[in-house]
């Protein structure tokens, strides 16, 4: 059997034998009939960024056809309200078979589809954040030849009844275990059912934030997901909210994807890795084994348009109280190797050519082993407040600019923008004076994006209309100083976290 479908966690794929890129209409009626589902869901994301259901029961074959083959209509001007007016709000939601999955937490069999969002004339609609995602992809490869796969850290706080027994270090919870942090196992639940979804992850592990409060215990979690092509690593980021939401709430406990709870602690990113692939092998690296030229190229593209990208990952006020200095968040415009003060980081990708397993085991012959697969490079400014399929469709534009710019002029940015020390810290004080800073609101985040606007909508990417609401969204916050008034104001920062506690 395929590597890749034996031992799945969605059930869906394990049961039809066959990758879920590969479903058909029939696959899904076949599965329907053996496996005695009873309803069928659509789901997709709106404009508030949570996940809006649709619930079908089947009443017999013929209507399970027409549903899987022609969808449903909904009203678009309830979902996007900043973008579809009442006066011609009709739109079709079809789902994509793909993403087909069984939902972990009804009794009722229940099969789930995410959808895409078509109007009046059977066109993608230009409101539908997957369709913005597509197009971005495709400009990318048709300019370039190549493909643009990402993967998400999901870092997210998980509050519960304080327990005195083994108590942490405050801001000291970096890979935890039992039982100094409370809430592993609600992790590895919560790991086990976005698997059972579709989602491909790598790994999950207790973060650094934790702090106690009116007796309270707040835990920092973080999931990290496997790189997958740019519109499937977005549909598994959406998923994965919805399923920890659900889960927190039969456990009886709170979770929040807020960038910020309050000043001193760590916030919460939506750190985003990316690899750039041509012909099914990772085009990160070079042959010497070092970052590729096209790389230190698609970097360049995300320094030049990092203010820009702040307006698809960045949306909320308290985005803005998260990247500040001295919290391992960016606020300046840089990129560097291994280096967590940095706009862009390029980790370690296993390239040393060393068999570090038979070094760590004896009985272990020494093999070479392709490891190039693993090499990615990560924007760390962004958080949940993101609509995640806009800001994948904007690191995907922004890479396409530095892959379309004069190799020359591109490659003199990335050298001009990377650092090799802590831009925070002493040793790195003159470095930092020489880079520009991230947009410290919302009010400046749209004036970027407004500057920046014709690289998004080029090659059709961004339609106009969507790049409006956005900047009209950020510039109604009205928010320019507002980290120094609540940082200085426990009321105002308490309201503000609870305003926006549960974002994206």
């Amino acid at each position: 059997m395929d590597k890749t479908i034996e031992l799945h966690s969605n059930f869906v794929v394990r049961y039809l034998g066959k990758r879920a890129e590969d479903f058909t209409r029939d696959d899904m009626i076949r599965f329907i009939r053996e496996n005695g589902i009873r309803t069928v869901d659509f789901m997709y994301p709106a404009e508030d960024g949570h996940v809006k259901t649709l619930n079908f029961i089947i009443n017999d074959l013929a209507y399970a056809e027409t549903i899987l083959s022609e969808g449903e209509r909904v009203d678009g001007s309830s979902l996007f309200p900043s973008f579809v007016e009442a006066a011609g709000s009709d739109l079709y939601v079809i789902p994509r078979y793909r993403t087909a999955f069984m939902d972990p937490f009804t009794e009722i069999p229940t099969l789930c589809f995410l959808c895409s969002f078509f109007d009046k004339a059977g066109n993608k609609s230009d409101c539908d954040p997957h369709g913005t995602l597509e197009r971005a992809e495709q400009a990318l490869e048709a300019s370039t030849g190549l493909q643009f796969e990402a993967m998400g850290e999901l870092e997210y706080y998980v509050i519960a009844d304080e327990d005195p027994a083994f108590p942490a270090t405050d801001q000291r919870g970096y890979h935890e275990s039992e039982p100094f942090a409370k809430l592993n196992d609600f992790r590895r639940e919560c790991m086990d059912h976005i698997a059972k979804t579709g989602g491909r992850i790598k790994y999950g592990h207790s973060e650094v934030g934790n702090f106690t409060r009116d007796g309270k215990v707040y835990e920092q979690n973080e999931i990290e997901f496997l790189p997958r092509p740019v519109d499937t690593a977005a549909d598994q980021l959406l998923l994965a909210k919805w399923v920890i939401r659900n889960l927190a709430h039969q456990w009886g406990l709170d979770v929040c994807f807020g960038p910020k709870l309050t000043a001193g602690k760590a916030g919460s990113g939506l750190h985003i890795h990316m690899r750039l692939m041509r012909d099914g092998r990772n085009a990160t690296l070079g042959a010497d084994g070092r970052l590729s030229t096209e790389s230190r190229r698609a970097i360049a593209g995300l320094m030049l348009h990092a203010p820009a990208i702040t307006a698809f990952g960045n949306k909320i006020p308290t985005s803005y109280f998260r990247l500040v200095p001295h919290q391992e968040a960016p606020t300046n415009i840089c990129w560097g190797d291994c280096n967590r003060s940095a706009l862009v980081r390029v980790p370690l990708g296993w390239s040393s050519g060393t068999d570090m397993c038979s070094k760590a085991n004896p009985a272990e012959p020494p093999q070479t082993r392709d490891t190039t697969a693993k090499q990615t490079f990560e924007m760390r400014s962004p958080d949940c407040s993101a609509d995640v399929y806009q800001l994948m469709a904007g690191l995907c534009c922004a890479v396409r600019a530095g892959l379309e710019m004069p190799a020359e002029e591109a490659l003199r940015v990335a050298e001009e923008t990377y650092v090799d020390v802590d831009i925070h810290k002493r040793e790195g004080a003159s470095r930092l004076s020489a880079l520009r800073s991230l947009p410290a609101c919302c009010v400046r985040s749209a004036e970027a994006l407004q500057a920046d606007r014709a690289l998004f909508e080029a090659a059709g990417v961004f339609r106009p209309k969507m790049i409006d609401g956005i900047v009209a969204a950020l510039r109604a916050f009205d928010d320019e100083g507002l980290c120094d008034r609540a940082t200085k104001d426990p009321a105002l920062m308490k309201e503000l976290v609870e305003k926006y506690f549960h974002c994206g």
